[in-house]
């Protein structure tokens, strides 16, 4: 089951979230999700559109960290937000994302919303499996 908490003590002038997941699909899911939480209610995001992803990386944590900055520009550069997300992660000699995103355009009469994440930072990034879970950390830039 995907999860995540934001991290109120790591990041003062930032966002710290960790997320959690049984699978690396969960994982990404949970990151996406906290991620698009910090900048609006995502329980108001319809569906509309969908956008199909493909990312490769020899790294599980490059695939994350590329996964994010991925979607935080998908918001900015075509005023997207996202709130459904269907991931496929495979790994032979890298690891590889196949995913589709939905969401919709950005409207302020209709989206709560919050504050707006302008990146991932490297700062405290990290991830790894601890007893069969995935976990990550990671700050978003606001």
């Amino acid at each position: 089951m995907e999860q995540y908490i934001f991290l109120n003590d790591m990041a003062t002038a930032d966002v710290a979230i960790e997320s959690r997941g049984d699978t690396l699909e969960e994982l990404f899911t949970a990151s996406a999700m906290a991620t698009f939480e910090v900048m609006v209610d995502t329980s108001g995001i319809q569906s509309k559109t969908r956008k199909t992803l493909y990312l490769e990386d020899p790294e599980i944590d490059g695939l994350l960290f590329d996964w994010l900055a991925e979607i935080i520009y998908l918001k900015d550069s075509e005023f997207m937000l996202f709130g459904k997300y269907d991931i496929k992660i495979t790994k032979n000699k890298n690891y590889k994302l196949c995913a589709e995103i939905f969401g919709e355009e950005i409207d302020p009469s209709k989206h709560d919303l919050r504050c707006d994440v302008k990146a991932i930072t490297f700062h405290l990034f990290e991830v790894y499996e601890k007893d069969g879970k995935w976990i990550s950390r990671f700050v978003l830039d606001v």
